[in-house]
């Protein structure tokens, strides 16, 4: 496992953290955010492991399904997990 790929787990970790932290005190639109950077950060260690960097979230969150989902070396559950989450945070924080 690279250097960068723990830095990546590591956030992942803290990012999940946050998120259980908000959702005890009552910030879910908060906490879903938080849960989305925790798979995020998981999808771009994985890629990291590849060799593959990618600067836009589409562009990691495509990348992880087709080199990872549809290749089968993860279930594609974790994919559609992550689309989802991606959307439940854009619609959690758009202005009201």
């Amino acid at each position: 496992m690279t250097s960068d790929q723990l830095e990546l787990l590591l956030k992942a970790h803290q990012s999940l953290s946050a998120a259980r932290l908000l959702l005890e005190n009552s910030y879910p639109d908060y906490a879903t955010s938080r849960a989305y950077y925790t798979m995020f950060y998981v999808a771009e260690a994985f890629l990291e492991g590849e060799g593959m960097s990618f600067s836009k979230h589409s562009a990691v969150i495509s990348a992880f399904g087709r080199e990872f989902a549809l290749q089968g070396k993860v279930p594609i559950e974790f994919h559609q997990f992550l689309i989802k989450a991606q959307q439940l945070k854009l619609c959690c924080h758009k202005p009201k």
